[in-house]
């Protein structure tokens, strides 16, 4: 894994020792190795910080140069069938100098052009200049397992791995934008193409985007669709062993390295199947890692992370994870380029740090719940397939809305007066409308105002013809997965320079998964995840407990009754009075002391003022 970099100047030589500052901003990503690169002009600059995971030798170095000196990349990820796409561009006459799948990209967008990416199967984000056609291009994965933040101003252009990269310019803004901050206080995380700062905007997964550079235009198309459904005449039995079969040949391919690799083993259906596959086709001895919580019992997995290992005669090593310091927020706050709602980053953190003691790269089981169906409100949306009339349920959920947040069966409520459409938008709502206008009082008193559009634009995401599971597990794919759960990931291991691979997110798995299985094999009214729970029956013990969902999830509710509640209370009132109502954060913490579940909530509010605090963010 690597971090990336790149400023385009259109009028004048660009800036160098701003570019190299953008890269080492990101030094956490690669430390291995740095590299910068200028045209002959000056106008445009690329920089590279590398973690080396293939070809450790300084052959990988970037960026890097395809054998014309035409295309210059700075590239971050991995192309896992790099191998085959070599073996075709030299039988198309191109000379290899390296053994890097790097070298294979640029000579693949060499040869290919934009083409070349609907050829790559990998998690990746590059910059890459053609030279000859004064054009950028970037790119980004299918899935968005790699991030990549971008900045265009007049004759100004400006990208990077991280956030941080770019605020490594101090002369961008440091102010919030409505939208970003709306959706962060709605969802959790900010969606999409928004940033939580205005002015910057993240590149969408299977999109890329070209900046002319003579033109000063900006150019942004997707590269991939989702395929349609498709039913074929297949039984479950071929459905079962085509899974098998890919999953196995993404593990297989994606073991691959010239490192020491592992496995963040939760114990869950996702993360064992790597496991026992991983287990099967390596030829050496297999490590696995966990992280578990003494003293309570219904979050923590090592148990069953300790039977799966067995089970595969895997080398395993376990972390008790008592309460670490809150002092550490401060830390991942920093390391967050926008704020997250996710308590899980935090043994996120702590499995990626013990981890990285032993292996620079580590597979893990993300992508399986959202491809499969694996989360609890599928079954629940399921089960109602109808809200009440739209008129009645306007009144209703108007009504239920003054319940105080937190209190017990409120979200119950609501999305039961809720049509479909509009109870998947609201899934894992933190502050709904009225409680966000309340809570940014005196921001919008500053003439500042919200665009109202969170739970607007995943209600429009809504296909008619689709039905309600793929409705469903397709928002989660392209909003959660992206945006919470691999943006988690992808900052917590790189703060520790380690390098987390996805095999449920081979795009061949994406492609069967949306294209090939159909509603009854993901979820019912009664079941979740059932084709691979099906496969884990094949492959796993049977003593787990494959029902239970639960991953590496830390007792916030608990830590927050100790010291952590002590050091968010102070973070809290120490908050940026123009930005907050300070009286309705006082009651969340009272509310909290009370029984009402607000962990989640003030743990956002924290996390978010942290990080303003670091970036010198302001309200106004």
């Amino acid at each position: 894994m690597c971090g990336i970099a790149g400023r385009i100047q259109q009028d004048g030589r660009s800036d160098p020792e701003l570019l190299l500052s953008m890269r080492d901003a990101m030094t956490h990503r690669g430390p291995d190795d740095a590299g910068a690169w200028w045209s002959p002009d000056g106008r445009v600059g690329l920089a590279h910080r590398r973690l080396a995971i293939l070809d450790l030798t300084a052959g990988g170095h970037q960026p890097m140069s395809d054998a014309s000196g035409n295309w210059w990349i700075t590239f971050n990820g991995e192309i896992y069938n790099y191998r085959e796409l070599r073996q075709e561009l030299e039988a198309l006459g191109h000379h290899f100098r390296s053994a890097s799948d790097t070298e294979v990209l640029v000579e693949a967008l060499a040869h290919w052009g934009q083409e070349a990416l609907s050829r790559l199967n990998g998690m990746f984000a590059f910059g890459a200049y053609d030279s000859g056609a004064r054009t950028l291009l970037l790119a980004r994965d299918r899935a968005g397992e790699k991030p990549l933040y971008y900045c265009h101003r007049p004759g100004r252009f400006a990208f990077a791995s991280e956030l941080k990269g770019l605020l490594a310019d101090p002369t961008l803004s440091r102010q919030l934008d409505e939208a970003g901050l709306e959706s962060l206080l709605a969802l959790g995380y900010v969606p999409g193409e928004q940033c939580i700062l205005r002015g910057m905007r993240k590149l969408p997964p299977a999109h890329a985007l070209t900046y002319d550079l003579e033109r000063d235009t900006v150019r942004v198309r997707r590269y991939w669709e989702f395929p349609s459904p498709r039913p074929l005449p297949q039984g479950e039995g071929e459905l079962l062993e085509r899974l098998e079969t890919l999953l196995e040949d993404a593990v297989r391919r994606q073991l691959v390295a010239d490192v020491p690799v592992g496995i963040l083993l939760s114990g869950g259906v996702d993360s064992s199947l790597v496991t026992a596959l991983a287990a099967r086709v390596s030829s050496r001895p297999i490590r696995t890692f966990t992280v578990s919580f003494p003293g309570h019992s219904t979050l923590d997995e090592a148990p069953y992370a300790r039977l799966v290992a067995r089970h595969c005669g895997t080398e395993h090593t376990e972390l008790a994870a008592e309460p670490p310091g809150p002092d550490l927020l401060a830390e991942l706050a920093a390391q967050f380029d926008e704020p997250l709602a996710d308590t899980s980053l935090i043994p996120t953190f702590l499995v990626s740090r013990l981890i990285r003691q032993h292996c620079t790269v580590a597979l893990g089981g993300d992508g399986g719940d959202e491809l499969f169906a694996g989360y609890g409100h599928y079954r629940a949306l399921l089960r109602r397939s109808r809200g009440l009339p739209h008129s009645l349920g306007c009144l209703a959920e108007a009504g239920l809305e003054r319940l105080p947040l937190g209190l017990k069966g409120r979200n119950y409520l609501l999305n039961w007066a809720r049509n479909p459409r509009e109870r998947m938008a609201h899934v894992g709502s933190f502050f709904d409308a009225r409680s966000r206008s309340r809570l940014l009082a005196p921001f919008l008193a500053q003439g500042r105002r919200l665009p109202g559009r969170a739970e607007a634009e995943r209600a429009a995401s809504w296909r008619d013809e689709w039905s309600v599971l793929r409705n469903a597990t397709h928002l989660d794919f392209t909003s959660y997965l992206v945006d919470d759960i691999l943006a988690k990931v992808d900052r917590a291991s790189m703060k520790v320079s380690l390098e987390v691979r996805a095999p449920w997110l081979d795009y061949r798995i994406l492609e069967f998964a949306f294209g090939e299985v159909p509603d009854q094999l993901k979820a019912t009214a009664r079941d979740i995840k059932i084709l691979p729970k099906r496969l884990a029956r094949k492959l796993l013990p049977g003593e787990l407990d494959l029902d239970r969902k639960q991953g590496f999830s830390p007792p916030m509710a608990a830590w927050l009754k100790g010291s952590w509640g002590d050091f968010a209370a102070d973070v809290l009132a120490q908050a940026d009075g123009a930005l907050w109502n300070k009286a309705m954060v006082g009651k969340l913490l009272a509310g909290l002391r009370q029984g009402l579940s607000h962990s989640a909530r003030i743990f956002l509010l924290v996390m978010f003022e942290l990080w303003r605090r670091q970036y010198g963010v302001q309200a106004g």
